[in-house]
Formats: structure tokens, C-alpha cells, sequence
């Protein structure tokens, strides 16, 4: 890393959108500024993961494009490797695959098998066999393959495989089996520092070397924000995500905060009246912003960077303080982010 600014990357195309064309401006944007990399959050509407980064690949010279991220569950192991290493191929060695479980909701919906610890330490070790120009058979949670290989290998490096982790056994198959682990928004530095530790101490107990491992922390930002720009960027999100059962527990527990108060939040008769579908594809950021309001006071304060600029970049260093090689800002493009990466500034 030349400088911290190089530690920074930011989504493109975040959310739902109607129009996919705007993820070239915002990655345009980006590289301008300075920032490491982009990231694509895959959804399986408009925001394909490989024809989003294909296109990227072609308008950007310097920035690292990751996903951040997509299910191994929906492509074939044959179809991931060969996207992982042709999306490699364009991008000249600038692209990161980061895998992760989604909502279990999804899967009933979709009649599509939920990712399990098994499968996604099978994925990893498949992918990396085929990556490095192996034929390999293999029996188990991903299906029944006699003989996957990759008939053309790419004249690069394979793309770097990362998986998103919230709980502790997830993170620690990430130091075991993957290249790098992408926390979930809403931790705090101090659970940050413990997450990085624990990964790259299962990292050393799988005998791989974890100075190699980079652990990429999401952080929820809203640098000189209104009121209102504070609402819908962080609070609105933070509503959704701790309304999911398994990921708002596992961020509960991971930042030791109150178990508790996450059952009265849940208790919100807006949430109730929900039957369980998710907060964040029913409600309106308006309505979810209200509901935040039911959180303890400090959790969202604790777990993001908000205020004026220069507060929020402080809050940035506190994170990578705290063990995070990266930073993956989420809560704005890049055309918001100019007055937060000035005052980053140029140094390390």
C-alpha cells in the first residue's frame, strides 16, 4: 500500500437499481479519487456479477474490482472458476472473488441449497485445484463431479478468494481455507480487532502464512451528512441488517453488546407485523430509519464513521488501527466520498 487512500475502496451500483449503466461513472469516479477498489455487490436482477465487473474492467487502469460479494450456490464450480480467472485475465490481476452465504430466505425461495461451512471450505479448495491446472474428482455437499478441469489456464495470477464472515466458525474457515475474510458492516474496532485475530490465527493453525491473509472491514460512512443523509446511509441500513435472524445476532455477539435489547428491537410491531419476511425489501428507508430509533443509543455510533469529514476519516484509522488491511466504505458512492478522501490525505 502506497497510502491509506489505497487501503479504501467503495461499492459501485449500491442497493437496488433499475439501470445498471451508472456503475461505469461511479468506478470512474472512484479510481479518480484515488480510492484501492470497488466492489460489487451482487443481485440477480440488474447488477450481474461478471458483466458489471467485465465492464469495469475496460474503464478503470488501476483499482482492484472485487465482488463483495456472491453465492458459490448458483454457478456450477466449473462456470465460478472459469469467471474467476477470465474476469482476472481482463482486469490484468485486478479482481477479487468474495463469496459469501446470503439469507436463508433467499434459498428457500429460489429451492436453491443454502451454503454450509462444508460447502463453502469445498468450494474454496476446488476452485484453487482448478485454478492451479488440476483435473480433480470430487464427491460431496457441492454434488457429484467426475473429472472438472480448465482446459485454458489464464496468463495470470488466480484471482484471490475471499469470504464474508460475520460469526466465529465463518471466520475461522476464512483464515483456514480463503485468501482473506470481508466483515460485515456494524462492528467496532474492538470487534474488528478480535475478528482479524481470530482469523489469522486459524490462518497459522492451517500451517498458511497470515501476513499473506487481508482482512477487508465494511464500514457504514457519512462524511458532512444532514440529518436526514445520516438516516437513510446509516440508520436505515443498520435497521434491516439487525433485523435478520442469524446476522443480527452474530453482530450483537461479536461487538458484546446486549442480546436483549436485539429481542426488543425485534419486538417493534412494524417488524412483527412483517411475519419474517426481510425489513429491507418491505419497508421504505423512511420507515426503516424510524425503527432505528428502537437500537440502543451508541451501537450505530460505535460501529460507523459519521459527522464532518475529518471525524470520519479519523474514525477509518481506527479500524485499520484495529487489524483491517482494507476498508470497503459503504453507504455512499464515490461522488460523496470526496471531502472524506481529502481528509485521508496523501499518507500512510
Amino acid at each position: 500500500m502506497n497510502s491509506f487512500r489505497d487501503r479504501l475502496g467503495c461499492y459501485v451500483l449500491p442497493g437496488g437499481v433499475p439501470d445498471s449503466r451508472p456503475v461505469v461513472t461511479q468506478a470512474v469516479a472512484a479510481e479518480s479519487l484515488g480510492l484501492g477498489s470497488v466492489w460489487i455487490g451482487e443481485r440477480y436482477d440488474t447488477k450481474d456479477l461478471p458483466s458489471l465487473a467485465g465492464a469495469l474492467s475496460q474503464v478503470t487502469d488501476r483499482v482492484s474490482i472485487g465482488a463483495a460479494v456472491t453465492s458459490p450456490g448458483l454457478r456450477h464450480p466449473m462456470v465460478l472458476a472459469s469467471m474467476g480467472q477470465t474476469l482476472q485475465s481482463l482486469t490484468e490481476g485486478r479482481f477479487r472473488l468474495g463469496l459469501g452465504r446470503s439469507a436463508s430466505w433467499r434459498w428457500r425461495a429460489y429451492g436453491a441449497p443454502s451454503p454450509t461451512l462444508a460447502s463453502l471450505r469445498d468450494v474454496a479448495q476446488v476452485l484453487k485445484r482448478l485454478w492451479a491446472g488440476e483435473t480433480v474428482e470430487y464427491r460431496g455437499p457441492l454434488g457429484t463431479f467426475p473429472a472438472l478441469r480448465l482446459a485454458q489456464r489464464a496468463d495470470v495470477a488466480p484471482p484471490p478468494l475471499l469470504l464474508a464472515a460475520v460469526g466465529p466458525r465463518t471466520v475461522e474457515l476464512a483464515g483456514e481455507a480463503y485468501d482473506g475474510v470481508i466483515l460485515h458492516p456494524f462492528l467496532t474496532p474492538e470487534a474488528v480487532a478480535r475478528t482479524a485475530s481470530s482469523a489469522r490465527t486459524a490462518c497459522e493453525r492451517a500451517g498458511r502464512d497470515p501476513e499473506r491473509f487481508v482482512v477487508y472491514a465494511a464500514v457504514v460512512v457519512a462524511p458532512d451528512a444532514t440529518e436526514e443523509g445520516r438516516r437513510r446511509a446509516v440508520a436505515a441500513r443498520a435497521a434491516g441488517y439487525f433485523q435478520v435472524d442469524g446476522l443480527g445476532d452474530a453482530l450483537v455477539e461479536a461487538n458484546g453488546w446486549d442480546p436483549e435489547a436485539l429481542i426488543a428491537y425485534r419486538r417493534q410491531p412494524a417488524l412483527v407485523a412483517l411475519g419474517g419476511r426481510p425489513a429491507d425489501k418491505a419497508l421504505g428507508r423512511e420507515e426503516l430509519a424510524d425503527l432505528a430509533r428502537h437500537l440502543p443509543e451508541g451501537w450505530l455510533a460505535s460501529s460507523s464513521a459519521t459527522g464532518d469529514s475529518a471525524s470520519c476519516a479519523s474514525r477509518l484509522r481506527d479500524f485499520v488501527a484495529a487489524g483491517a488491511d482494507e476498508l470497503i466504505l459503504h453507504g455512499t458512492t464515490a461522488d460523496g466520498l470526496g471531502s472524506l478522501v481529502a481528509a485521508v490525505g496523501e499518507d500512510q
